[in-house]
């Protein structure tokens, strides 16, 4: 099943001609030299469901003890840009990014104050991970449904609070233990790693 993007998270722009400023631009899905190896590898390596890998946010290059950091703590993964990057990257392979996209969604939310906005917003999230009619559905409960559908009647940045807590949690206890032992975190590590020691 193939899937667009369609989350109003602010990303860069699609394209194929990337500046080379690592320091600026680190992520899973750029062509910076010490990264483009890597991700060309797992491309051809793994099935994929979307047609096109969408871009991440734009975070600059972790430092080795950052991404050992992320082993230490969820919220510490989740707190770091180029940590949510590499953890979509997983989470792609799992066919489960819709949560990651969802969360982020909501984080930006949270940071608007213009009603029309807010509204508009929040309309696109529900059409986008909360309705049955969505390829990108999260996995929500009754309760939390319910409760989302009573605000949606006068929405605010903080409509999805409790479906944004419920996603994080099945994140953090669904999938954060297979990242740590995955193949990407596992090669992230030793590329980080060495690359450090050779500067």
């Amino acid at each position: 099943m193939s899937r667009h993007e369609t989350s109003p998270t602010t990303v860069q722009p699609a394209s194929n001609h990337r500046p080379n400023a690592c320091c600026f631009c680190w992520c899973c899905c750029c062509s910076c030299s010490w990264n483009e190896d890597r991700e060309r590898a797992w491309r051809a390596s793994r099935e994929t469901k979307l047609e096109n890998i969408p871009n991440c946010e734009a975070c600059a290059k972790p430092t080795p003890e950052e991404v050992q950091g992320w082993a230490q703590s969820f919220d510490k993964l989740m707190k770091s840009p180029a940590g949510r990057n590499v953890f979509r990257e997983f989470l792609r392979t799992e066919y489960s990014e819709e949560n990651m996209l969802f969360w982020l969604a909501c984080e930006e939310l949270k940071t608007e104050c213009n009603k029309h906005t807010i509204d508009e917003k929040a309309r696109m999230i529900y059409e986008d991970y909360i309705s049955i009619l969505s390829p990108k559905e999260v996995s929500l409960d009754s309760r939390v449904r319910e409760v989302i559908n009573r605000k949606m009647q006068e929405p605010s940045s903080h409509t999805f609070d409790d479906a944004q807590l419920q996603i994080y949690t099945l994140m953090h206890r669904d999938s954060y233990p297979r990242f740590l032992n995955s193949a990407i975190y596992k090669s992230l590590l030793q590329t980080i790693s060495h690359s450090s020691s050779e500067s």
